[in-house]
């Protein structure tokens, strides 16, 4: 009995050391991974408020109709300039028919009002010589009245012949003066004939604009990828009308993919241009991308919202923004190829070489 005693007092003298050390263990590895951290933390900014962008081109119908044809699937690859859909486009042959018809009758009215110029420029021509042979009479008789005139003061001739001179001097200046008026109604005639054919001429080019546009809109009917890139959000079908501005589809572009982050305004302080971007994507965690620091958003994002906050409102809470940062992601196609815009991705800028 008293031996047991003895070996128990023992027992209770020894210490237990297994604490302090477990305690001594967790203490370091806190220190180590507090240590590492920090200094991961002086040359890293970090965000989970991330995802994977890239352009996105909306295809909207530019002209009304049923659809007539389509050659494309959802999630489908396409190239720039393949035609996807095709709407009916009888009636827009049939306007491009009518400018045309239009056109050539603007046409026959340049050759007529042509001809009208050619011919009174000839009656113009004509009583332009009308006049020089009035004038040249007028100018015999208005001699010859002189003449008279002398000779009936001495006698040599009788006053029959004097009124006869002086009638023929009358009807001269007035066949002159008829030629003179002939003459000048002939040229405004042409004038007028010549501002007639300018109008003709304006006409036929507006009939030729009129066949432009309908040959435009009927291009319009079949409609074709703006880029290369996979099909999306298709929203046509056989028989549908359609509207001019309804968006049928979207392309998402090839090679247009890059990450949106969104830092926190306090963590822009140190970030540039080009910096280095590690870059996880949480639907391939062991896929390992790099990018670079592109540019920066102009303004943050609330700004951008549908109601932007108003500080001055009075009920001021003060909360930290962030502003969206471009990253250029750098992978192979294959890399790339496995990348779907909207995915998730924590991104880590080394801020320090």
């Amino acid at each position: 009995m008293a031996q047991e005693q003895e070996i128990q007092s023992e027992v209770k003298k020894k210490p237990n050391r297994v604490i302090p050390i477990i305690l001594a263990i967790v203490v370091i590895v806190g220190l180590i991974f507090g240590v590492k951290e920090y200094l991961y933390s002086t040359k890293h900014e970090d965000t989970d408020d991330a995802q994977i962008d890239a352009d996105i081109s909306p295809v909207v119908s530019r002209v009304g109709g049923y659809v007539d044809s389509i050659f494309f699937e959802d999630n489908q690859h396409v190239n720039k300039g393949q035609e996807l859909v095709k709407i009916d486009d009888r009636d827009y042959k049939i306007k491009v028919e009518q400018a045309k018809a239009a056109q050539q009758g603007a046409g026959a009215n340049v050759g007529v009002s042509e001809s009208q110029i050619y011919s009174n420029q000839a009656n113009s021509a004509s009583a332009k010589a009308e006049v020089s042979s009035a004038a040249a009479k007028l100018e015999k008789m208005q001699k010859d009245y002189a003449r008279y005139a002398n000779l009936i003061k001495d006698g040599s001739i009788t006053q029959q012949q004097f009124d006869q001179a002086k009638s023929d001097l009358d009807v001269a200046q007035a066949n002159y003066q008829a030629s003179k008026d002939k003459y000048k109604a002939a040229q405004q005639q042409v004038g007028t004939t010549r501002n007639q054919l300018k109008v003709t001429n304006t006409g036929v080019s507006q009939r030729q604009v009129d066949v432009d546009y309908a040959k435009l809109q009927l291009t319009y009917a079949t409609i074709k990828a703006p880029a290369s890139g996979i099909t999306s959000k298709k929203s046509v079908q056989l028989g549908q009308l359609v509207q001019a501005g309804q968006t049928l589809f979207s392309v998402v572009n090839d090679n247009s993919l890059f990450v949106t982050a969104n830092f926190k305004e306090t963590q822009l302080e140190h970030l540039r241009n080009g910096q280095k971007v590690k870059l996880e994507v949480d639907a391939y965690p062991d896929l390992e991308l790099q990018g670079t620091v592109y540019n920066f958003s102009p303004a943050t994002g609330a700004r951008f919202s549908l109601l932007p906050p108003d500080n001055a409102t009075g009920n001021f809470v003060k909360v930290v923004q962030r502003v969206p940062v471009k990253i250029k992601i750098n992978g192979n196609k294959e890399t790339l190829d496995k990348l779907r815009a909207g995915m998730s991705v924590n991104v880590s800028v080394s801020i320090k070489d």
